[in-house]
C-alpha cells in the first residue's frame, strides 16, 4: 500500500454508464483483477444514470458515486446530455466523470471537456488492452487522485 492509499478510507463507489455487456464484463474482470477495493455499480442507459447520480427511483438508496465512467454512445439519454446535467448541477458538478467510449473524434473529445468531463479516454478494441486502461485508470484516480469524499471529515 503507498501514502495515497492510506489516505481512502473507505472502497471506492464506481458508477459505470455501459450498455454494451462485453464492455462491462472486461470492466469487472479488470477492476476484480485490481488490487484497490472498490464497488463498481453499472447502469446500462443514460436516464439510469441519472438517477442513480441524484438517488431517485429504484436508486434512492445507492451510496454517492466516487466516481463516474460514462460511455457516449447511451439509449434514452446519450452520454453528452448526461455528462451535462451532472456538470451544470452545483450538489453534483464535483464528482470526477471520465468518458470511455469507443469514439476517437476530435469532435467528441473536445465536446466532452467543454462539458467539464476530467478525462476522456478511448477504448481499444483488443481486449488486453482494454483490460490495462481500466487498471491504469483504476490506479490513477483510485490512488494517486484525491476525490471529494476524501476530503469529509468522519463525524
Amino acid at each position: 500500500m503507498n501514502d495515497f492509499d492510506a489516505d481512502r478510507r473507505e472502497p471506492a463507489e464506481i458508477l459505470l454508464v455501459e450498455d454494451n455487456p462485453g464492455d462491462v464484463r472486461l470492466t469487472q474482470e479488470a477492476f476484480e483483477e485490481g488490487r484497490i477495493e472498490n464497488t463498481l455499480h453499472v447502469v446500462t442507459d443514460g436516464l439510469e444514470a441519472l438517477d442513480f447520480i441524484y438517488q431517485r427511483g429504484e436508486y434512492a438508496d445507492v451510496p454517492h458515486p466516487d466516481i463516474v465512467l460514462l460511455d457516449l454512445n447511451l439509449p434514452r439519454l446519450n452520454g453528452d446530455e448526461v455528462l451535462e446535467e451532472v456538470k451544470s448541477d452545483e450538489d453534483h458538478c464535483h464528482i470526477p466523470i471520465v468518458v470511455l467510449t469507443s469514439s476517437k473524434a476530435e469532435e467528441d473529445v473536445v465536446r466532452s471537456y467543454e462539458l467539464h468531463a476530467n478525462a476522456y479516454l478511448t477504448k481499444p478494441v483488443d481486449p488486453d488492452a482494454f483490460i490495462e486502461i481500466i487498471r491504469s485508470l483504476e490506479e490513477f484516480w483510485l490512488s494517486v487522485v484525491r476525490l471529494p469524499g476524501d476530503c469529509i471529515e468522519p463525524e
